[in-house]
């Protein structure tokens, strides 16, 4: 059975790295003396070994060991092998480009199926979805495919912002370009909002957080759904 928690972020403004989610890890990996860490994201360009050692510091706080997938010889008998699972955010492009020429996007997706616990966040939360289309991530390399995970129903959009009225900016918002991968994609977007993430058990997708999250459906308004519910009826639609 599916066991995921997909977070739209890792840092909140007023806690430290993945704070805010302790709780909810210290039970979602309390069966994983170690965790393997997928750092391929590299946010800002650090290496994975500055990146690993950043995670590592973060889960020593619930008792877990953490290693950089990055340094085993053979990634994909790593992920077949693993306890746990983390990969953490950067740039979507890179994360994706690397699971492709590291031969570990499809392993990792029957890891998953097959019930590894996982944890993603930003970038790592992007590839759960169907598509990386709807990250906001700059193109920085062009991966062999924009096809991702697939452990969801529907794309995500992390980080999502509301458009600000007040605001003097004159570019897209969030909305508008969720509606321009809907005039030629049919799949269901969920703009999660900071501080939010989900709980996948299964078949079962529960929205975890104080705050609602935006779904965007092709050709529908969209819509706010509410704290604790289930959008497992997306795999319906």
């Amino acid at each position: 059975m599916k066991n995921l928690i997909i977070a739209s972020t890792s840092t909140l403004h007023s806690g430290g790295y993945l704070e805010y989610l302790f709780p909810t890890l210290a039970e979602h990996f309390i069966n994983c003396e170690t965790i393997i860490f997928i750092p391929y994201a590299r946010p800002g360009g650090i290496s994975h070994d500055e990146y690993t050692e950043r995670v590592q510091i973060a889960f020593s706080i619930i008792g877990k060991k953490v290693v950089g997938l990055h340094a085993f010889e053979n990634p994909i008998e790593a992920i077949q092998n693993a306890q746990g699972i983390f990969t953490g955010g950067g740039n979507t492009f890179l994360l994706v480009t690397q699971l492709y020429q590291n031969n570990v996007m499809e392993v990792l997706s029957k890891v998953i199926e097959n019930g590894t616990p996982y944890l993603g966040s930003s970038a790592g939360s992007n590839i759960t979805g169907i598509s990386m289309q709807t990250t906001n991530d700059m193109p920085i390399i062009y991966p062999p495919s924009f096809k991702t995970l697939g452990a969801i129903p529907f794309n995500l959009n992390p980080h999502y912002l509301d458009a600000d009225l007040q605001s003097i900016h004159m570019g897209e918002t969030r909305e508008t370009r969720i509606k321009e991968f809907h005039a030629f994609n049919s799949t269901p977007v969920l703009g999660l909002r900071e501080g939010s993430w989900l709980d996948v058990k299964g078949d079962n997708v529960i929205l975890k957080g104080t705050l609602t999250a935006r779904l965007f459906r092709q050709n529908q308004s969209p819509e706010e759904i509410e704290a604790e519910c289930d959008l497992g009826f997306l795999s319906t639609k």
